[in-house]
């Protein structure tokens, strides 16, 4: 079949749609994600829905005439899952941007997939609540693409990842059926838990077009202090320390020294004057002073220095350096993001391991973790025509996913597998489980239209 013909016979199959179009312009917008990866080719149609009919029409058709549609939301994703290449089309969601609902009494929200994470923070934000998880992207992240990969961020040690917060999710099919999951209570346990289904699910089995969210009262009070180090390994015996001591910081993150470079170049701090790695931690509640001492306590015989942030502007400052790192690498260069997990008391190992990797393959590394949970972010940056999905970068990566899994961890902790991480996904997950995945995709997506080839 000539591409002329394949774009007249998707011209015919989506002509009910008032928003598909084949412009090269904006095939070229929503093609690739923030993965770094860039597909070789365009997809062959978008679909801009705008309600949730747009989203059933859209999957009705595709099962029907057998057209891979790859969902997407903000376009975010750091682990290719949004990519979208010739022979499929991609339904976009960030149109249905809508907060329909917030209850301040019960403490929930109800939204579109499209509304922003940041957006839904400050609509709660004046009745005196927030939403949870906080991706260092949250200014530009939509809440569809955060359950499409149960996404963390800073403050999910103590409030968990996104599933924590999902009480109930409207779910298009891809034979255009909608399914409702969960309730709009607390606690429900009737039949199976089918918000676990799609939630990480990456869009392979369904479409997310509305969700109901838990929102928490906002804390009574914060404290936050920050340190440096001497070494990054001396930062993360620190950030085990504080899990060993059991406090419990909503925040502590973990900046390693040429990230910490790389955020004073592209902003004109100074913490690589300071040190070799930073940790910031910060606790809330009614008892955040007495817990921060505790924090304090546990850091103070591994740092260089030590400050508390009294000032809620400083305060402030130090969170958004830590969300000002991956920007700052993506000035550098083209910019890979890793996401792998292990048991916190292996932190001080696997950020001497990455180094090791590092000079072993001569590719180099940045690292960031949210360190009270075990979850690293080591960073590849390339320059911008080279290919992070072949050569020195895929074997830096991959030897990274193989020391996380060999110190008990895992590949991913918030980000997906995607398309970038399918190598190491069986190794991972073993022979059944990957089985008992197929067969659940199987039964809701026969005709595999949704995001083939991802996550599983």
């Amino acid at each position: 079949m000539t591409s002329s013909t394949v774009a007249h016979s998707l011209t015919e199959v989506f002509a009910a749609l008032p928003r598909f179009t084949q412009d090269p312009r904006e095939l070229a917008l929503v093609r690739t994600d923030r993965s770094g990866y860039v597909p070789p080719t365009l997809p062959d149609g978008v679909v801009q829905a705008e309600s949730v009919e747009d989203v059933v029409e859209t999957l009705r058709l595709a099962n029907e005439h057998r057209i891979p549609v790859v969902p997407r939301g903000a376009g975010t994703g750091l682990a290719a899952g949004a990519a979208a290449r010739a022979g499929e089309i991609v339904l976009d969601v960030r149109r249905m941007n809508r907060i329909l609902r917030i209850d301040p009494v019960e403490q929930i929200a109800v939204v579109e997939p499209g509304v922003l994470n940041a957006e839904l923070n400050a609509a709660a934000a004046l009745h005196g609540l927030f939403y949870a998880p906080d991706p260092a992207s949250t200014a530009i992240c939509s809440i569809g693409g955060n359950i499409a990969t149960n996404a963390g961020g800073m403050r999910c040690a103590k409030y968990g990842v996104t599933r924590e917060s999902v009480l109930s999710l409207t779910v298009v099919l891809a034979d255009g059926r909608v399914l409702v999951t969960g309730t709009q209570t607390i606690k429900a346990v009737t039949g199976y838990d089918l918000n676990a289904v799609f939630i990480g699910s990456e869009g392979t089995l369904g479409v997310v077009v509305e969700a109901t969210l838990r929102l928490r009262p906002a804390p009574v009070a914060t404290a936050t202090l920050a340190a440096y180090f001497g070494t990054v390994e001396a930062a993360a015996a620190a950030a085990s320390a504080v899990v060993a001591a059991r406090a419990t910081p909503s925040v502590l993150e973990l900046v390693d020294g040429p990230t910490l470079g790389a955020i004073d170049r592209a902003t004109g701090t100074d913490h690589r004057r300071r040190g070799e790695a930073f940790l910031l931690a910060q606790t809330d509640g009614f008892g955040a002073e007495i817990e921060r001492d505790v924090v304090l306590k546990a850091i103070e015989p591994f740092a260089e220095s030590v400050m508390i942030a009294d000032d809620p502007a400083e305060a402030e400052a130090l969170i958004q350096a830590r969300r000002d790192a991956i920007p700052s690498l993506e000035k550098l260069g083209r910019t890979s993001i890793g996401d792998v997990g292990v048991p916190r008391n292996r932190l001080a190992e696997i950020v001497t391991g990455i180094q090791r990797i590092s000079e072993d393959t001569g590719v180099d590394l940045y690292t960031v973790a949210h360190a009270a949970d075990g979850n690293l972010h080591p960073m590849i940056v390339v320059d911008e025509n080279e290919s992070i999905t072949d050569g020195a970068p895929k074997l830096a990566m991959g030897r990274i996913f193989e020391l996380a899994q060999s110190l008990g961890g895992t590949l991913t902790g918030e980000h997906g597998v995607g398309l970038l991480k399918r190598d190491w996904f069986t190794a991972e997950v073993g022979e059944v489980s990957r089985d008992i995945q197929h067969r659940i995709k199987h039964a809701l997506d026969p005709q595999n239209i949704l995001n083939p080839g991802k996550a599983i």
